[in-house]
């Protein structure tokens, strides 16, 4: 073997080691590995919680889309719209060239993820179901956008807030909590939902913790039999101001019920409470508040 050869050969081993080096390769929310040659350059967001996951990451500079709705923080209001949880743009999607899709699987159709899968594409999905897993998808998104300096931050500073509210609040005499997601019909969330692991994270007990699917449809009687002593709901935040709010109201039609009793009828911005990414941790803060608030109103005796 000449020597120039063994230089050629010898080079082409170090790119290619080099180039082994360089891909990242990490498993998104469905187990599945997603893999990149190089950190991604043009994302496109298909969930409003993924868009604030991907700010809060560092990649805010590496948006080219993302679906209504994404409009935190402000800059997201400006990126391009490639359509909503129930309509992908797929046209759209293909003209700006993504590196990256990060995909809700629970919130796209799957005819649609499908046809996405066709452009072969990267995706990662996104569906964390506990509090500690919105840290652990921001430490994953910084390194497929090789961010990851700031994304570990962001992740330190989040588990830290998270860490606070379970050392004060936690282990606080419990308190039954119905979560309305919607009156009619009545509808609620079971313990698979992160929202539960917010209420267990203020001391709450979800009293429909053990009831399946994801979110049950229950009966008036069934929340007169459980008899929560608070009932908390989402209010209308900034991505839907002008939804309705569930009427809390309409349960003073029962005064023996412990949660009308003691006026523990709480509504919490659905930005904050809803969306599985950083500022859930604002939510669970005003979730804790009103719990504790609902413990200072038992009256002597009650647990």
């Amino acid at each position: 073997m000449t020597a120039p050869l063994r230089f050629a050969i010898a080079v082409s081993l170090c790119v290619a080691a080099i180039q082994a080096r360089a891909a990242i390769t990490v498993t998104d929310d469905t187990g599945a590995a997603v893999t990149l040659s190089a950190p991604a350059q043009r994302v496109i967001s298909l969930a409003p919680h993924v868009t604030e996951l991907l700010y809060a990451a560092g990649g805010g500079t590496k948006m080219v889309g993302a679906v209504s709705y994404s409009d935190y923080p402000a800059e997201a209001r400006q990126l391009p719209r490639v359509g909503d949880n129930k309509a992908l743009d797929l046209e759209r999607i293909v003209a700006l060239k993504p590196d990256l899709i990060v995909v809700w699987r629970h919130g796209n159709a799957q005819r649609q993820l499908d046809r996405l899968r066709e452009l072969h594409v990267p995706m990662f999905f996104s569906e964390p179901h506990r509090l500690d897993d919105v840290a652990v998808s921001l430490v994953k998104l910084g390194q497929l956008l090789g961010t990851s300096t700031q994304a570990d931050a962001a992740a330190a500073t989040y588990r830290h807030d998270i860490a606070t509210l379970r050392a004060r609040y936690a282990s606080r005499p419990p308190v039954g909590v119905f979560y309305q997601v919607w009156d009619q019909p009545l509808m609620t969330l079971n313990g698979d939902h992160m929202i539960s692991d917010v209420i267990a994270l203020c001391g709450g007990r979800n009293v429909f913790a053990k009831l399946a699917p994801l979110v049950p449809t229950v009966s008036t009687e069934a929340v007169l039999a459980a008899n929560p002593e608070a009932i908390v709901t989402a209010a209308p935040g900034a991505t839907q101001p002008n939804t309705p709010l569930p009427q809390l109201a309409t349960w003073r039609a029962w005064p023996s019920l412990t949660a009308v009793a003691n006026d523990n009828l709480f509504a919490i911005d659905g930005d904050l409470i809803n969306r599985p990414a950083p500022r859930i941790a604002q939510g669970a803060k005003q979730l804790c508040e009103d719990l504790e608030l609902a413990r200072s109103r038992r009256k002597p005796g009650a647990q």
